[in-house]
């Protein structure tokens, strides 16, 4: 008999599972039963083919031996044999047909190039747009004593016309994963090797893996906070929020998702307050380098807050 397993949660372990137990984690947490063996089966024909639960859809054959690759990282990664699981989710990854993460990830740095360029096109083209046009600004009303009014109307029409024509030739577009017809499980296989990778400590490796199962996958809230964890092993509190934020917005009333995010903005929080602090401090250092030459510093200038207005009275106070 062939298993077939349709799992997302590798987390969701059993509160009664003891190592060894034959578990494959399937969507929403359930479990079932697996061959202790990993045995290289024949792909059958479709109708033939035994699910893990009743009324499960029939798994395309071409999916028979990445399937059965799962199953077995699935029960290397019960048993805490990472390495392991790690492999054999790679072997699952290498058996589904079709575009895999390296030509994905490829694809879309060569989108994001294309973009820029047109971005960076359309800022030239803007600028000498508005240079040959001689669009006058209030400080040019100012320098020549002329006024808006005076403008000539077919001028300004013409530079109404072309923003919008601007406008209409670049805009960003996103990019889009070309059709696959295995985007789940395969994203499936790239988020449970990131889970791996999490725990081997491999953390650049984890991100690029759920990067792939993202972009397969977009709401795959489990890829999003296996990508939050590893950015924030690598201190990049700023990304790893934004992971977290987008989860939640899929699974509002998720408590964990919750708790991530409240501990995320704290640390957010004091990452850019401590930034602050050196960044005022260097300012400190370099009008005081300054001040130097002429004998002051910046002590030897007080700032009172306007209760009323909230502006600034700067005062000078000589050194006694």
């Amino acid at each position: 008999m062939t298993t077939i397993s349709q799992g997302f949660d590798l987390d969701a372990i059993p509160a009664n599972a003891k190592d060894g137990d034959e578990v494959v984690y399937e969507v929403g947490g359930g479990a079932s039963k697996v061959e202790k063996e990993f045995n290289h089966v024949p792909a059958q024909d479709a109708t033939t083919t035994t699910t893990t639960r009743m009324n499960s859809p029939v798994i395309d054959p071409r999916l028979e031996l990445s399937e059965q690759f799962k199953l077995r990282g699935n029960q290397e990664f019960l048993a805490k044999n990472f390495m392991d699981a790690y492999d054999s989710y790679t072997e699952a990854i290498e058996a589904c047909p079709g575009m895999k993460g390296e030509e994905l990830l490829a694809l879309k740095k060569k989108h994001d190039e294309v973009e820029q360029e047109k971005a960076y096109a359309h800022h030239t083209h803007e600028t000498m747009r508005r240079r040959k046009t001689n669009i006058p600004t209030a400080n040019d009303d100012k320098i020549h004593g002329t006024s808006t009014a005076t403008e000539n109307p077919s001028r300004k029409e013409d530079t109404e016309e072309h923003d919008k024509e601007d406008s209409a030739k670049y805009t960003p577009t996103e990019f889009q994963v070309p059709k696959h017809d295995f985007a789940e499980p395969l994203s499936i296989y790239y988020s449970n090797r990131a889970a791996c990778s999490l725990h081997l400590t491999h953390y650049d490796t984890a991100i690029q893996d759920c990067d792939v199962a993202l972009l397969l996958h977009p709401k795959y809230t489990k890829a999003l906070i296996r990508r939050m964890t590893a950015y924030e092993n690598l201190q990049r509190t700023e990304e790893a929020l934004r992971d977290a934020k987008t989860a939640l917005e899929y699974e509002p009333k998720n408590k964990d998702i919750q708790k991530h995010v409240q501990r995320l903005q704290k640390l957010e929080n004091e990452r850019l307050e401590k930034l602050k602090e050196e960044t005022m401090g260097k300012l400190k250092d370099l009008g005081n380098s300054v001040l130097g030459y002429f004998g002051l510093s910046l002590d030897n200038f007080k700032a009172d807050k306007d209760p009323n207005t909230g502006s600034y009275n700067i005062s000078f106070q000589q050194n006694k």
